[in-house]
């Protein structure tokens, strides 16, 4: 459980996914995976024509679909091959550490469940080449990733620059408490400016108090924390804080309770990620 696997294919979010993957690498100082999967994907031919051809050419028609199903593998390899070369060449420019290319053929949510016993971060964007031209989408795997992998995963946007500050959305749910456990012992976002935002109400002493124990536990792994409890709706409140601080990273647990459980699950989570104009860090 120490490598950084980052999803390398053919979207505009790529270059962004190898930028994070190489700052997430040396942040943690772990060897550096860049994979890209194959996935096959089947199109018959509609209808029946059985009746219509003829024997000699019906046989011939079958030689030449596998003739061209065999030419498209080859150039879908040949082409992995190459994003992976040239992703190997953007990641060396920014991290000097042991990096190697990985290219399988399958389902991309098998895979990273296959790797999973060896991730320690896994990093995709959050459109890929599917998608990427749908505004307001995410991609197909990153919802079914998320609830099957239990790693943390970096959700990047078509641009990455490595961030200076960052912010916890935080609830007191148990999940949030694991998640906030594993942001003070990790050396990921050592260095950065943390903010610390929870979403309750401001006239009880509860809300308050568990939110002072949770920065201090932070600040005792020596973070500098910037506290906030504020009211209102979860999303744009957290949004709006996002904007007016400038924070470039947003952490949050990937399920928890009550109102962040809500926020994080089912629908919820497809507005956010889909939303989100920062990369997100999804701790389980």
């Amino acid at each position: 459980m120490s490598k950084v696997i980052a999803c390398v294919d053919g979207s505009a979010a790529a270059g962004a996914v190898c930028d994070a993957a190489a700052w997430s690498a040396s942040q943690l100082e772990a060897p550096l995976v860049l994979m890209h999967v194959l996935e096959k994907t089947e199109t018959p031919v509609k209808g029946d024509l059985s009746g219509n051809i003829g024997l000699g050419t019906r046989e011939q028609l079958l030689e030449d679909l596998v003739e061209l199903e065999a030419k498209k593998s080859r150039l879908a390899l040949e082409h992995g091959k190459e994003m992976l070369q040239q992703a190997r060449l953007r990641t060396s420019k920014l991290y000097e550490g042991e990096t190697t290319t990985l290219q399988r053929h399958g389902n991309l949510l098998e895979t990273t469940l296959e790797l999973q016993h060896e991730s320690r971060l896994l990093v995709m964007g959050r459109q890929g080449e599917a998608h990427e031209n749908a505004s307001g989408s995410i991609g197909s795997h990153i919802e079914n990733v998320v609830r099957a992998m239990h790693r943390p995963i970096l959700v990047v946007m078509p641009s990455f620059t490595p961030p200076k500050r960052f912010m916890i959305a935080y609830d007191a749910s148990d999940t949030a408490e694991k998640a906030l456990d594993m942001v003070a012992q990790s050396p990921l976002l050592k260095g950065l400016d943390c903010h610390v935002v929870m979403i309750g109400s401001t006239s009880k002493p509860e809300p308050r108090n568990r939110l002072e124990a949770a920065c201090r536990k932070l600040e005792q792994q020596e973070f500098v924390v910037t506290r906030s409890l504020l009211e209102g709706e979860v999303i744009p409140t957290l949004r709006n804080y996002q904007e007016a601080h400038g924070i470039e990273l947003m952490v949050m647990g990937a399920y928890g309770h009550s109102k962040i459980r809500r926020f994080l699950v089912g629908s919820n989570t497809t507005r956010m990620v889909a939303s989100s104009r920062i990369p997100l860090l999804l701790l389980r």
